[in-house]
This record gives structure tokens, sequence and C-alpha cells, in this order.
């Protein structure tokens, strides 16, 4: 019997931000908390949606949705990541848009991520299941 163990350290490090590894490789960096909240405005959970596109409305408060892409990150300035299923399908830059849906019940989600395109810390993040007839 083969037994695999694997664990992850990702922001548990007791170094300085910035420092390296004794190996000389970059420490890894601890992700910001941001300021902002978002929430669904639509579909609402548990919606019933007939058709192949799904219209997404989010509302953002403190916090903004920025074009550029970059790694000094403030932790009111981001972008959104729209999730069907766990898989992303959007990056967008706006607060509404429109996704490809199949038939069946999904999880929708809707996170608002750091200007780096990686989640902040706790991520922000809002959830709803759907059905699509």
């Amino acid at each position: 019997m083969l037994a695999i163990v694997v664990t992850a350290g990702v922001g548990c490090t007791s170094r300085p931000r910035g420092s390296t590894e004794p190996s000389g490789t970059p420490a890894i960096k601890e992700r910001p908390r941001s300021t902002a909240a978002v929430s669904m405005i639509e579909p609402a959970p548990g919606a019933v949606i007939t058709g192949d596109r799904l219209r997404v409305r989010l509302e953002l408060t403190g916090g903004r949705v920025i074009l550029e892409t970059k790694t000094a990150l403030r932790p009111d300035e981001g972008h959104i990541h729209v999730l069907l299923d766990g898989k992303t399908v959007s990056m967008a830059y706006g607060l509404e848009q429109e996704v490809a849906v199949t038939k069946g019940q999904h999880l929708l989600q809707a996170e608002y991520v750091a200007a780096d395109h990686s989640p902040f810390n706790p991520r922000v993040i809002v959830a709803a299941t759907i059905v699509v007839r």
C-alpha cells in the first residue's frame, strides 16, 4: 500500500514579507484583505432560468473594478471572476455580464479578486444555486 501525503503552506510563514527561503527563492507573500463586499442581484438564489445564456448582475460596495492588471495591490481595487460549477467562465471588468449555461442545476459564484487576478484573503465571494431548463 502506497500513501502519499501532500501539505500546503500557502500563507503559513513566519518569515517577514518579501524575505527569501534558505534556497534563495522568494517566500510566499501574504494576500491582502479587501475592503469590499460583493452581492448578487441577478439571478436570485434558487432561480429557475430558461435558455442557454445567463444574465449576471452584481453589486460591489467598498471597492471598484479596474481595467488594468497590476502587482501593486490595493484592498479597494480589483476584477470580477464568475465561476460556474467551480470553473471560471468569465474574468470581466464589469458588474453585469452574460455567461453560457447548460440545462441542469448549477452553482454560480462571483468573486471580487485583487488586481493581479488572485483572491483576497479572506475571499470576497458570493454564491447561488440555480436551475437551467
